[in-house]
């Protein structure tokens, strides 16, 4: 697997979530880990908590930076990968797998028309990604 999986979809704020249906995990890039060095510490919201298509869902905080995670699509929180509250690093060490945060129930599934496909995020970030 590339640092940037191809069954993934993108946000100019650099998560990715992996559609299933009308749920999609979701978690920060590669580029993202990268750029915000180690993780030590996640804030992320509860179960029941509703989120909304780029505004913000969390705080992901590293030695370097402490920044908002946005939600890449509006929905529901089902699941919050508590794990992450005692192991931040996993984001740094597994990204796309065992680092993921929460997992949406999709409330409005056109949204993900609105994001980026693996090739348009790589040539994002190729512009400088800003």
């Amino acid at each position: 697997m590339g640092n940037y999986p191809a069954d993934l979809k993108y946000t100019k704020e650099h998560e990715w979530a992996r559609v299933e249906g009308n749920r999609a995990r979701v978690g920060i890039t590669f580029y993202a880990q990268e750029q915000l060095g180690d993780v030590v510490f996640v804030e992320l919201p509860k179960v029941g908590a509703k989120v909304s298509q780029m505004k913000p869902f969390g705080v992901v905080e590293s030695v370097k930076a402490v920044s908002d995670l946005f939600a890449p699509l509006s929905g529901e929180v089902v699941e919050v990968n508590a794990e992450l509250l005692k192991k931040p690093e996993l984001i740094n060490q597994d990204p796309y797998g065992k680092g993921w945060m929460v997992v949406i129930q999709v409330s409005s599934p056109q949204e993900v028309n609105a994001l980026f496909t693996v090739k348009q995020y790589e040539e994002f970030l190729a512009k400088g990604g800003h």
